[in-house]
């Protein structure tokens, strides 16, 4: 199965961003309005993911969130694209990055 992939200067921005990073990795920095749920927690909290736009799954460099789309898209979502390079990219492509805290954030 090919996965669907989104380049990080293509993501719109109604798009629903979902972090699948551990939870050190999302306070240290995340999309602003990105929504976490750890990888390990997709199953239980499938339901969260909207079926109504574009989700974009995030983790830092996309083997996680490749592994989260596929899991997705086995369940019926059509929906879902992986963010290719995962934050590494996004921050590379000038894409904003805050803390939990809302200040500047980094990617680990």
């Amino acid at each position: 199965m090919r996965l669907p992939t989104v380049d990080a200067g293509q993501v719109d921005d109604d798009a629903y961003l979902l972090d699948v990073r551990e939870n050190d990795e999302w306070t240290a920095g995340h999309q602003p309005g990105a929504h976490h749920v750890p990888m390990m927690e997709i199953p239980a909290r499938a339901g969260e993911v909207p079926t109504d736009r574009d989700v974009v799954v995030v983790c830092r460099v996309g083997g996680r969130s490749a592994q989260v789309v596929a899991y997705l898209m086995q369940r019926g979502f059509e929906n879902v694209y992986n963010l290719d390079g995962g934050m590494f990219a996004w921050a590379a492509a000038g894409r904003p990055v805050v803390g939990e805290d809302g200040s500047a954030g980094h990617v680990l």
